[in-house]
């Protein structure tokens, strides 16, 4: 075990936002908050590191206050963190705001931590839907299975972002056939006010402008017209319909087991567990659990380093 000076700090970074907690030693939650969201994917561009300098520099000031001046153990949970080199450099910009020993950090992917909230190994598997959609199965020795999560160009089904781009997409497939369609959709009003106009230009300068946070964000509209817009109410029950399928891959892969559904897209809508439920055979257990607070799982797991 660490020694009690040490302070276990763990991180689940979305796209959306980055949480952050820390425990003692007892595994006693001392704090927790958030900073911007995170990615393994922004160390490959310019624009991206320094995006991932700020929200690493306002995680410090974050911590800092409820550390008080304690060293750290790190457990950190990161989408889109993959190769080895990428987590060497991921660590060296944490260590630069954080007290934090290489021996005493782990940095893996965000389904590490998410699964490990919701199961221990081999005893289920994970539908996570938060910006992106992915399934995930940690077995008995460990080893870690997945299906989906192709990201945003060739797959994701039922997370935010698809949710997002396929409303989209079925808005301007309309305006084809009849500019002006938008005006008798509540959803395509609802999407056009998000986005600040209801012309090419500005659907064109947000959808490839913006960040995959900043989109995913855009199913809160679909997911508000869902009583309105009968269009809103299919789409949110195909993107149930997805994520199941997500756990069905599992199923067919390593037999029948519970399955957990977890991530904040869940809280769009009762239609997504609605169409996960069809989606899986009769006897899979389905449990909904939208926040699986990773990052306090993560904290208490840096301490068992």
């Amino acid at each position: 075990m660490i020694p009690a000076p040490v302070l276990g700090l763990g991180l689940d970074a979305g796209g959306s936002q980055t949480r952050w907690a820390l425990a003692d030693t007892r595994g006693t939650l001392l704090d927790q908050g958030h900073v911007a969201g995170m990615s393994g994917l922004q160390l490959h561009s310019p624009q991206g590191l320094a995006d991932l300098r700020s929200a690493i520099r306002a995680l410090a000031q974050s911590v800092r206050s409820a550390a008080q001046g304690h060293s750290l153990a790190l457990y950190g949970g990161f989408t889109g963190l993959g190769a080895q080199l990428d987590k060497a450099a991921l660590l060296l910009l944490l260590q630069e705001q954080l007290p934090v020993q290489a021996q005493s950090a782990t940095l893996t992917h965000d389904m590490d931590i998410a699964y490990r909230a919701a199961f221990a190994p081999g005893a289920g598997y994970l539908v996570y839907a938060g910006t992106g959609a992915i399934s995930a199965f940690i077995d008995e020795a460990g080893q870690e299975h997945r299906a989906g999560g192709r990201g945003a160009v060739l797959g994701d089904e039922g997370g935010g972002y698809w949710i997002a781009r396929e409303a989209m997409a079925h808005i301007w497939r309309e305006e084809d056939h009849a500019p002006g369609a938008w005006k008798r959709s509540p959803m395509a009003q609802r999407l056009f006010a998000a986005i600040g106009g209801s012309d090419w230009n500005a659907s064109r300068a947000f959808v490839y402008g913006s960040d995959r946070g900043a989109m995913g964000k855009l199913a809160l509209q679909v997911a508000a017209s869902a009583h309105d817009d009968p269009l809103a109410h299919a789409l949110l029950l195909r993107a149930g319909t997805a994520l199941g399928e997500l756990a069905h891959s599992m199923i067919q892969r390593f037999g029948p087991r519970p399955v957990t559904a977890g991530g904040r897209a869940l809280l769009l809508s009762p239609l997504l567990e609605q169409g996960m439920r069809q989606a899986l055979p009769a006897d899979i257990a389905l449990r909904t659990t939208p926040d699986l607070a990773a990052h306090v799982t993560a904290a208490r797991l840096a301490l068992s380093i």
